[in-house]
């Protein structure tokens, strides 16, 4: 079985369209992003910053326009069964691709889940990570500089939530501690902690409101955070919602993956952190990310191949 991997924030860069920015399957996808950011993502990646596009909102609109826009264009040759799991902000991105929402309405909803995030976080919030610690010396570490673990990821690898502040304590001590690397994260807000509880309410009305159905038949939908199969996605919308306040266990969900029977994974990005994290975790699965084509050709011949 083929899984897709949808990435989250962090890994925005000026060729990350480069595959699909002149593909018709994709247009409608840009003119609908491009309302949301007033501007067009093409153009943005290249005419904005780094600090500028790690913006929260802009992020993450730009994170799933990207997930989305490669999916377009490979769509109609996926396989009549695969799996679709979205890491943070993924997950998206990754029930539009289960059939659950329009592209349009995903999108829509990512700008009110990353205004609903802004709004309750405030300034001041940021992600870092360490590797090479245990998840008891991490939380403890965490705990001591009022942080908290947003994500476990596999291989001794935490992202760390909280105020700036605090987080850039956290990874001085944590190397410290014998840690093999710890560092700030591009994410400028504390995603996936207690700090953004506001977040959840509102987040919650607006997922119910615009899901009516779904997955579609034959697509496997495992929600990022804990790798729990979404059955019924309106009785999942809450859990989805309540996910921006909470953490998130990548590590579980990629060993759910393997436990269906996947062969084969795509990272559909933006970046290609998930493949390298679903080769270290799963050897026997052949993982590879879309960005390592050269063209969408490419991925197509691979899936195609498979």
């Amino acid at each position: 079985m083929l899984a897709l991997l949808c990435g989250g924030q962090g890994l925005l860069s000026a060729n990350m369209f480069d595959l699909v920015g002149d593909r018709p399957e994709a247009a409608a996808i840009f003119e609908e992003a491009t309302q949301l950011l007033g501007g067009d993502p093409r153009e943005l990646v290249h005419g904005n910053s780094d600090d500028r596009l790690a913006d929260n909102h802009m992020s993450q609109i730009l994170t799933v326009t990207s997930t989305l826009t490669i999916y377009a264009c490979i769509r109609d040759i996926l396989p009549s069964q695969f799996a679709v799991a979205g890491y943070s902000v993924g997950e998206m991105a990754a029930w539009s691709i289960a059939g659950v929402w329009t592209t349009e309405t995903a999108l829509r909803l990512t700008d009110e889940r990353a205004r609903a995030m802004n709004a309750a976080g405030g300034f001041g919030g940021r992600l870092g990570y360490v590797r090479g610690l245990r998840r008891p010396v991490v939380q403890r570490l965490a705990e001591q500089h009022h942080c908290s673990i947003a994500i476990i990821n596999p291989g001794d690898l935490f992202v760390i939530g909280g105020l700036e502040t605090d987080v850039v304590a956290f990874c001085a001590e944590a190397l410290s501690a014998g840690a093999m690397r710890a560092d700030l994260l591009a994410v400028k807000i504390a995603s996936h902690t207690p700090l953004l509880a506001a977040a959840v309410a509102p987040l919650r009305q607006a997922f119910a409101a615009a899901t009516s159905g779904g997955p579609t038949a034959g697509r496997l939908l495992l929600a990022g955070g804990d790798g729990e199969r979404v059955v019924a996605a309106t009785t999942a919308t809450a859990k989805l919602a309540a996910q921006v306040a909470s953490p998130i266990d990548w590590a579980t969900t990629l060993e759910v993956l393997s436990e269906f029977g996947v062969t084969h994974a795509l990272d559909l990005g933006p970046g290609h952190a998930l493949a390298e994290m679903a080769h270290a975790a799963l050897p026997d699965v052949r993982s590879y990310a879309a960005e390592a084509f050269h063209s969408i050709e490419g991925v197509r011949d691979w899936i195609v191949s498979q």
